[in-house]
């Protein structure tokens, strides 16, 4: 590993399943805007189940971060973001596709992931915390980014890329990918292969959650 390529590091030696998050075929269908109500109402049902989750990993991320500068961008995409847009979002598109009010039952590959959040945010370890938020985030860059104009005219789909793909959401990937290149150099051996492990379990459970939502 080269010093400033932590966050490439990590991803090559998640292969061939980061490969297969970011062409995943129905992460190809969304930016189609060809699945089935069924399976978007499964597939967001679930993901919506992750908000209080990662909303908590991003208050952690503010809290652990080594300065102020680090700071303000979390801050800044917990309100604009997490707890704005993309709630705003989930309501919307859940109302639109039938999504009944009674509570969702957890699939398996939730429960995982909303546990390896929950591992991350309280080892107040800030360099494991900013590999669970950087799989989360650039993951869905990577498959959103391969969606060409004109979107879908569907708002469930069309607007559900748009929220992970453009110049605000590039540079937010960026700062991560940012974060962990600055910190991994000076990582020993342990702590990066600790990290790594991280990195990876985030990487497969994002390749099931896909792989659910497809059923």
């Amino acid at each position: 590993m080269s010093e400033g390529n932590f966050s490439e590091w990590l991803r090559a030696r998640c292969e061939p399943t980061w490969t297969e998050v970011v062409t995943h075929p129905f992460a190809e269908a969304i930016t189609k805007g060809t699945v089935p109500d069924d399976d978007m109402r499964r597939y967001l049902s679930q993901d919506f189940q992750f908000v209080d989750t990662f909303t908590a990993l991003l208050g952690a991320a503010v809290a652990c971060a080594d300065s102020f500068e680090a700071r303000v961008p979390y801050g800044r995409f917990l309100g604009q973001v997490a707890t704005t847009e993309e709630k705003t979002y989930f309501h919307r598109a859940l109302d639109a596709l039938g999504a009944g009010a009674g509570a969702t039952v957890l699939e398996p590959v939730t429960e995982d992931f909303r546990t390896l959040m929950d591992e991350a945010r309280t080892s107040q370890d800030y360099v494991l915390i900013v590999a669970v938020l950087c799989v989360a985030e650039w993951t869905y860059l990577g498959w959103a980014s391969r969606a060409t104009p004109p979107y879908p005219d569907n708002f469930v789909h069309r607007e559900w890329i748009e929220l992970h793909e453009g110049p605000e959401f590039r540079e937010w990937v960026g700062f991560l990918r940012g974060e962990l290149d600055r910190l991994g150099p000076g990582l020993d051996e342990n702590h990066r292969q600790e990290v790594l492990s991280v990195f990876h379990r985030a990487v497969e459970l994002e390749k099931r959650f896909f792989d659910m939502a497809r059923g």
